[in-house]
This record gives structure tokens, C-alpha cells and sequence, in this order.
């Protein structure tokens, strides 16, 4: 795992932005703290900054050029399929100076050209450049589990790992108010824009060539999506699918084992960490696992369900307690590392887990992807019983004026029930597309033009449709899992992880994403994943008889940052003197401070509902804000 960074330039000499390349390699060093380098040669200018992971001899240190110096790679992720394909390599009489998959990857790419990309199961996202043609060649991983900012103007196309890189270039940084609209409402931004305009996140399963100054853009893969008729004339049984499950997540996971440097395993009690621990513990002697454990939050600690884990498969297990005040520690080391607005607050959750898994492995397996993929989340179940409404969901949805008056937190186990029947039926009376878009966020469209100053435009709407294009209520529940992937996955759940192992040089590798899994997937009826009672289905019928009973049929736990008690004590003058004052609102010209008056009296209210959330969407956005702009 490692952090790149480049440049074309189209009109001088990209030595001329020598200190700048190292400036952005500097950016990049939490990624790659082992070791950096840069390459120059006319137009191009290529920076890399290392975590060894495999082979971690100078041998493979990079930018990596080939022995006739035409071609230069520069690579951050995994080829964990590398070992196959640098066979045959030797058999065509290549000679190969190391063993590391940067090497593999460079040769296939002068013997196969773009095609090797699909040849790649991994994740990533590399550059490379002909010296001779003077072509640079950038791409990305097929679901986007590395990230990669791009920037383009009359003069240089520049990316980066990360948008801290891009910016020490000193490219312009001009708020993007649409992607500011989306943020307000998910907590979020999604791709292929970024909070800034001209700044954009290359598209997953992509990649570019820029030759003579122009830039071709081409989508390599994309998950595959079928019809209800289609799945249904492919006849899968639930046996045959269960079966091919364990089989392609069983060799997902022995890829991932491979590593030079000390490996482990997330291991938090739920189903999806539980599995990949189960079947890695088969590929080593001792694995190593590690939880968090929530002192002052029990409704959320996992931790007894971990350690029945750990107890059955004999792994090194280690439990990090957690207390507030732990979280609230690193609260701001989260807030200053974030380069654009994101406000998912168990990043600080990750960030504490990475840091101390850091102390022990270089290299963690996650469940990360399992819940899109199957159908985990509260939303999934309850889309379902919404098709398949009966006497209880219409009930539900009758009751919505009582639900409206109840108090609603995330806080305690009840007023959280309240605040889920309440979504669910405000999401009865509306059509499949908006109650999945409101379902993913935390503001109505409404709630944000009210906060903003500047009103919503076409560019927003387009956006939206865009991100909802895959939303009909025609096709089964898997139109509602392939947009998760597409939205939840790739902008929340991948972000979050890159972002919080990064800040602390661990590399975690998902089982769940290897592509093989994720398109056999898509090609199962939506019933085997999701009905009434249980998300996951599937997945946990496959695992059922290699896991402790109790992991089985439980509710999905998830975990709350006590926000609500921060806002109240803790945080309470940082923001409310600070960050959201009168006179720092009015002389930045972005919010209404009415409305921010209004959300401040709900948060205070014993009906704060989604408040919380909200407060720190604009929390993370102030804190942001005041860092790039004054």
C-alpha cells in the first residue's frame, strides 16, 4: 500500500514543478512511510511514496522503471493473483530483478497493453509512462477501493492518492456548491466530483491515456447487473449458490494472505468479520485478530461475540476497550487528516482500531463490503417488507402522526425504534427512488435549501438522477444493492477505511470485494439475500456450520459515536462559539443562521432525531472550511 502522485504538463517542462512533485510525495507520507521517489523526464513527472508490503527489498522500491528504461510504473495497492502471472512471465524469458507484483504488473503492461487490467484481482490505482511515446497511462481498481483525485486545466493534467497531494500543487480551490448540496444530505460526497470544482475522483474499473496533450477515458469493467429475467433463466440453486459462495470467498481469502510483513485480522463479533476470520485462520498457524470493545456504550460492544470467535479458531486475539473519552481523543487527529468534507463518524472508531492494529500487523483482512453486497442493513429489510406490505407495514405507515410526536435519537434502543419507524413510514408513501435516496441521507432536499444560501440547480438534479438511475421498483432488491455499491460502498464504507488505515500505514485487504464474488453475486435472485426477517441470508446459511451459534440471527449492532453527548458538553463551545457563531456564519455567506438556530434547538430538544448527524455534517464542513479557506 503506498501513495502516487503525477504530472503531466502540456506546454513546459515538468522539472519545473520539482518542488511541488515532492511536496506532494511529502503529502503522502502517512501512506508510505518506508520509503518515496520521484521520476522526471520531459512532460512527466511521477511520485510514490511506499509501505513494503511485498517484497520489501530496495528491489522493488519505486517509481520502478523496466531494464530497457522505456517504461516507468508508479503503484499503490495489491496484485494478489501476481505469483500466476509472473510465472508466466519467466516462461516467455523475461528476466524479472525482484519479486514484487509492481514488477508483474509493468510487464504485463508492455506485453498486453490496457487488456492486463483485467487480468489484475487486487486493488489499486497506478501510472505508467513511455519514456519513448512519451504516453501516460492512469487507472483504477474495478469497485474503487483506491482512491485517485485527478485535475486538468489548460496547462497540466495532475492526480494524487489523495487530495492534500493535489493541492500542494497549488491548483485552485474553488467550493463546489453542488457537491456541497449532496454532502449536506449524506454526510458525504459522491463520486466522480469532489467538494472541489475541477478536482474530480477518477471513476472506478477506469482508466486514462493522455497522448499529445489529450486525454482518452475509457471504463475497462463495471459489476454486471441482471434482469429478473435473466437471473431467473440462469436457475441457480440455493445449494449450488451456497456452495460457489464458500468456494470463491475461500479463495478470496487465501489470496489475501499473502504479505511479507506481519498480517491480521479485523475481527469485530458480527457475522461478516466472523467469516473472513473463520477461513483465514485456515492459512496460517496463529492468525492475529483484534476489536474494540465500548466501555461506556454497551448497547454496541461486540466484544463477548469476538472472543467466541477467537475461542473457536485459537487466534492471537486482541481487545482494544474503548471509552468516550478515547473516542474524543483522536477526534481531532480525524478532522485534521480529512482533505474534503466527510462525516461518517465511525471513522474515529476506525482510526482508533487502525491505530492500534498498527502496533502489531502491517496488514488487516475487514468484512467491509458484505452488507451491500448481501443485503445487511435495516433499509434492505425494510425495502423488502415495503414490496411485500401487508397488514403490519400498512399499520406502521397509518401511525406515521404518532411516530412524529415521540422522541427520536440514535441514543437509546427505544427512541432509535422510534426514529426507524418513523423513516420507514415517511419511505411507504414515496416512490422507489426517493426513499432510497432518503433512506442514504440524513436532510431532505427541502431542509438543505433552507440551510443554503445559494439555492439547488440543474447541475444538482442531474447528479441525483444519476446516482438513482439504477432505482425503479421494477426489478427485484438487487437494483437496491447495485446501487449501493455504486453510492454507499465506493463514497462511505471504502472512503472511511482508506482514509482511517492510511492516516495510520495499515493496509486492509476485503474478501468481500474480489470481483470474482461480487459479479457470481449479482447473478443470484434477490430472496436468497434478503426477506422479511433477515438481511444476509444467504451468507449466513453458507457459514452456519463453521461459526458459533450465537453470531447467528441477531440484529445488526453497527455503532454510535455519542455525538449527542459531546454537542452537550464537550463540543458545546467549540461549536457554538466557534464554528457555527453568528458572525462567523454571516461573514462566511454560505448558511442561513436561522436555520443553523433552529437545528440547534432541536439537538437540545428531547426529539433531536436526526440532528446529530446533522450538527456534525456541519461540524466536519466548518472545521474543514477554516482550514483551506482562512
Amino acid at each position: 500500500m503506498c501513495g502516487i502522485t503525477g504530472i503531466f504538463t502540456f506546454n513546459e517542462n515538468a522539472s519545473s514543478y520539482k518542488t511541488k512533485v515532492e511536496n506532494a510525495v511529502n503529502a503522502l507520507k502517512k501512506r508510505g512511510p518506508d520509503n518515496s521517489g520521484t521520476f522526471f523526464h520531459n512532460h512527466v513527472a511521477l511520485g510514490h511514496s511506499r509501505l513494503s508490503i511485498i517484497d520489501v527489498s530496495d528491489a522493488a522500491s519505486q517509481p520502478f522503471t523496466d531494464v530497457s528504461g522505456r517504461y516507468t510504473i508508479i503503484f499503490n495497492g495489491e496484485f494478489f493473483n501476481f505469483k500466476q502471472h509472473r510465472d508466466e512471465l519467466l516462461k516467455k524469458g523475461i528476466s524479472l530483478k525482484s519479486q514484487s507484483d509492481t514488477e508483474v504488473l509493468l510487464y504485463l503492461y508492455i506485453t498486453e497493453g490496457a487488456s492486463f487490467l483485467e487480468k489484475i484481482n487486487g486493488f489499486f490505482a497506478l501510472a505508467i509512462y513511455d519514456k519513448e511515446e512519451e504516453v501516460l497511462f492512469v487507472a483504477r481498481d474495478r469497485l474503487g477501493i483506491k482512491p485517485l483525485f485527478i485535475y486538468k486545466d489548460d496547462n497540466k493534467f495532475i492526480f494524487a492518492s489523495e487530495l492534500k497531494a493535489l493541492l500542494a500543487y497549488d491548483i485552485p480551490k474553488e467550493l463546489d456548491y453542488t457537491s456541497l448540496y449532496e454532502y449536506l444530505q449524506l454526510n458525504y460526497i459522491p463520486a466522480q466530483n469532489s467538494i472541489f470544482k475541477n478536482i474530480l475522483k477518477l471513476k472506478p474499473g477506469t482508466f486514462l491515456k493522455i497522448i499529445n496533450g489529450e486525454i482518452e477515458e475509457k471504463e475497462y469493467c463495471k459489476i454486471p447487473f441482471y434482469s429478473d429475467i435473466e437471473i431467473k433463466k440462469k436457475n441457480i440453486t440455493y445449494d449450488d449458490a451456497k456452495n460457489k459462495i464458500f468456494e470463491l470467498l475461500d479463495n478470496s481469502v487465501k489470496l489475501r494472505m499473502i504479505s511479507d510483513v506481519p498480517l491480521g485480522a479485523f475481527l469485530s463479533g458480527g457475522v461478516d468479520s466472523s467469516i473472513i476470520t473463520a477461513l483465514a485462520s485456515k492459512y496460517t498457524d496463529k492468525l492475529n485478530t483484534f476489536s474494540i470493545g465500548y466501555k461506556d456504550e454497551p448497547l454496541f460492544d461486540e466484544t463477548q461475540y469476538a472472543q467466541a470467535v477467537a475461542k473457536k479458531y485459537k487466534t492471537n486475539h486482541t481487545v482494544f476497550p474503548l471509552t468516550n473519552d478515547d473516542l474524543f481523543s483522536v477526534l481531532f487527529d480525524v478532522l485534521d487528516y480529512t482533505d474534503e468534507p466527510f462525516a461518517d463518524s465511525s471513522a474515529l472508531a476506525v482510526n482508533i482500531l487502525s491505530k492500534h492494529t498498527r502496533k502489531y500487523v502491517t496488514v488487516a483482512l475487514s468484512g467491509d463490503g458484505a452488507d451491500e453486497l448481501f443485503g445487511g442493513y435495516n433499509k434492505h429489510r425494510a425495502e423488502y417488507r415495503i414490496r411485500n406490505a401487508g397488514f403490519n407495514e400498512k399499520t406502521i405507515s397509518l401511525l406515521k402522526p404518532l411516530w412524529d410526536i415521540l422522541p427520536q435519537s440514535r441514543n437509546s434502543f427505544l427512541s432509535n425504534k422510534i426514529r426507524q419507524l418513523h423513516r420507514f413510514a415517511q419511505g411507504m408513501n414515496l416512490p422507489a427512488e426517493e426513499r432510497y435516496w432518503k433512506w442514504c441521507g440524513f436532510a431532505s432536499e427541502q431542509e438543505v435549501e433552507k440551510l443554503l444560501k445559494l439555492k439547488m440547480n440543474d447541475d444538482y438534479f442531474k447528479r441525483k438522477m444519476n446516482l438513482l438511475q439504477n432505482i425503479s421498483g421494477k426489478e427485484s432488491m438487487n437494483e437496491m444493492l447495485y446501487s449501493d455499491m455504486h453510492l454507499v460502498l465506493q463514497n462511505d464504507m471504502l472512503v472511511k477505511v482508506d482514509m482511517m488505515s492510511m492516516a495510520n500505514s495499515l493496509e486492509v485487504r476485503t474478501p468481500f470485494l474480489d470481483y470474482n464474488l461480487v459479479n457470481y453475486t449479482f447473478s443470484l435472485p434477490s430472496e436468497y439475500k434478503v426477506d422479511k426477517r433477515f438481511g444476509k441470508k444467504i451468507l449466513q446459511d453458507t457459514f452456519k456450520d463453521i461459526l458459533p451459534e450465537e453470531i447467528y440471527n441477531r440484529p445488526k449492532h453497527g455503532f454510535e459515536v455519542p455525538l449527542l453527548k459531546w454537542f452537550r458538553k464537550e463540543l458545546k463551545s467549540f461549536i457554538f462559539d466557534e464554528l457555527l457563531n453568528k458572525k462567523f456564519i454571516e461573514d462566511q455567506g454560505i448558511f442561513d443562521f436561522d436555520e443553523i438556530s433552529k437545528l440547534k434547538l432541536k439537538l437540545f430538544s428531547n426529539n433531536p432525531g436526526d440532528t446529530t448527524a446533522r450538527i456534525w455534517g456541519l461540524v466536519v464542513f466548518q472545521y474543514w472550511w477554516k482550514k483551506y479557506y482562512l
